[in-house]
């Protein structure tokens, strides 16, 4: 795992996960409180947690993309589209950056 944090791809498939599980988090702990049991704390924590992943998943993925020069049309824009699809972090991570890293 200490690999992962050498490169700047493995900094973003890093912060791609985190940004999953805080979307997994979010949906499956933090909104049944709030709506079961009226306790909206997690919601309150969790949403800009989530929120900040995401805007630093975009940023960062710009980033490399700039630096290892993926074409927009065929690499960058699949990155980015995956962080708006509900979970498509974990899936851009296995088909595009684990292989891009290795």
């Amino acid at each position: 795992m200490t690999h992962l944090f050498q490169t700047k791809t493995g900094r973003l498939r890093i912060i791609g996960f985190l940004e999953g599980i805080s979307l997994l988090a979010l949906i499956l702990i933090a909104m049944p409180l709030k709506y079961s049991f009226n306790s909206p704390l997690a919601v309150q924590i969790l949403g800009p947690v989530h929120g900040a992943l995401f805007v630093l998943f975009v940023i960062n993925t710009l980033s490399v993309g700039i630096e290892q020069q993926w074409k927009f049309a065929t690499t960058t824009w699949k990155v980015l589209l995956a962080c708006i699809i509900p979970f498509g972090t974990f899936y851009i991570d296995k088909k595009i950056l684990k292989p891009i890293q290795a």
